[in-house]
């Protein structure tokens, strides 16, 4: 016995309400609620199992699983974030702002693929396929044996693959644009979206295919449409840069078949995506004399370290005057946190000077060791006195003015040396690293002193 109900479905977070309202209720959003109709069973007694149903078979902890084989793209970065290579049969969504590379990215992964003898399916729902011919001209792989095509409806796509041997990969560019058949509404709907993400993901299941789904994001930076789909998945990459630098950074945001703490690095150039090996010469300045306000932090992206620089500039204002406190690429609730603690435990007064952070190349800095070389660079550009350019910087510090040990600093050591450092001032406790000098502080008001040379 089913009973047939309405509902109003939240078209931006996939919140459902029982009656219409021009508000949402959980995401703010303004005139968002579109009616569903859905069947809900009721049952009046307790579940009847005569009606029959198969036993399903239990497994233990410890029986043995062969391994999923993966495929090499032949895109180091790509297949790193990944966790080594595309497994069959898994599904993967990448979310990004517009104009971040995308579909440049999944073109070429696709073209790699293509080249090596898989059959590679790339399906369109935003171009037609002249214009992704075109693009793939523009990137030097029109001679991949890539097949395209321009199609939004899933009935359509999934009869086509069915007819014939199911390919090693198809793309899906975007999840928003498709539409399926089996509910109404229109593409890009909560209820669309889902319905289609899950009959491409069940028939990928099938086929022992990967799928790659493209999600639009929202203003935000999450990906449009249900959260569910997010569920659905077994891989979702972010794919994060500023459009105004070079710099692109793929992140496993999810991962069952990998970690989550790998990432890899593009530069978008003229003819594409290039991999970066070596993600530090991206972020750092190389000089020939130390400038004041800048310190180089070894960040850590998982099992990579990156060095960055991080940039401070102070200027000093006429008495009355309101400071301004700015930060690009850092969060600008610790930075006041660290100007709190520079003058209550160090007697370094911030109150008329105007004080401006940036991590350089665009580069978004959230891990707390990078706290020292913050308070390092505002002192130094404070006092105009230059940190010693062979010197790297790492250390959280903590309200009362000590400096906390960090995670994985020998990590972090052993990148600074190969790329020719040769000291770090340190917290103390940390374990001495080859090829690198090390200077320990055990509180910030030992750091300010060794800059200002007291």
């Amino acid at each position: 016995m089913a009973k047939l109900k309405t509902r109003y479905v939240c078209q931006a977070c996939g919140s459902v309400s029982m009656r219409w309202q021009g508000q949402c209720p959980d995401c703010a959003e303004w005139n968002t609620l579109a009616q569903e109709a859905s069947v809900e069973s009721i049952f009046a007694a307790k579940h009847d199992l005569s009606g029959g149903g198969q036993a399903i078979r239990l497994v233990g902890l410890d029986t043995e699983v062969a391994l999923p084989e993966r495929i090499v793209t032949g895109i180091a970065e790509f297949d790193r974030a990944i966790g080594g290579g595309i497994v069959p049969g898994s599904a993967m969504l990448v979310g990004g702002d517009p104009g971040i590379g995308k579909s440049t990215l999944l073109l070429q992964v696709a073209a790699r693929l293509a080249s090596s003898g898989k059959r590679v399916v790339y399906v369109s729902g935003e171009e037609a396929a002249n214009q992704v011919r075109l693009r793939a001209l523009r990137l030097g792989l029109g001679g991949a044996p890539v097949e395209l095509a321009a199609a939004t409806s899933v009935r359509d796509i999934l009869t086509t693959l069915g007819n014939g041997e199911a390919p090693a990969l198809l793309v899906i560019d975007s999840i928003q644009t498709m539409h399926s058949d089996l509910i109404e509404g229109a593409p890009g709907t909560v209820s669309q979206v889902r319905a289609s993400a899950q009959e491409l993901v069940r028939f990928a299941k099938q086929q022992d295919m990967a799928l790659v789904l493209v999600g639009h994001v929202t203003k935000d930076g999450t990906i449009a449409g249900p959260r569910v789909l997010e569920h659905m998945v077994d891989t979702v990459l972010s794919f994060e840069g500023e459009r105004s630098h070079q710099y692109r950074i793929l992140r496993a945001m999810k991962n069952r078949f990998g970690g989550t703490d790998e990432i890899g690095v593009f530069a978008m150039e003229a003819g594409g995506l290039a991999e970066v090996g070596n993600p530090s010469s991206l972020f750092l300045t190389r000089r020939d004399d130390p400038v004041s306000g800048t310190s180089i932090f070894p960040a850590l992206e998982g099992t990579r370290p990156v060095l960055v620089e991080i940039q401070a500039l102070t200027v000093r204002l006429a008495s009355g005057a309101t400071p301004r406190r700015a930060a690009v690429g850092w969060d600008g609730g610790r930075l006041a946190m660290i100007l709190a603690v520079l003058e209550a435990r160090c007697g370094i007064s911030f109150a008329s000077v105007e004080v401006y952070l940036n991590v350089a190349g665009g580069y978004r800095l959230t891990d707390p060791a990078a706290d020292l070389a913050v308070a390092a660079a505002l002192v130094s550009a404070l006092s105009e006195r230059p940190i010693p350019s062979e010197a790297i910087i790492l250390g959280e510090i903590a309200l009362s003015g000590e400096i906390r040990p960090v995670a994985h600093a020998g990590l972090r050591l052993k990148e600074a040396a190969k790329l020719g450092f040769e000291r770090a001032w340190v917290p103390s406790g940390t374990a001495d690293a080859k090829g690198i000098g090390l200077a320990y502080f055990g509180n910030l008001r030992a750091l300010v002193d060794q800059i200002l040379g007291r």
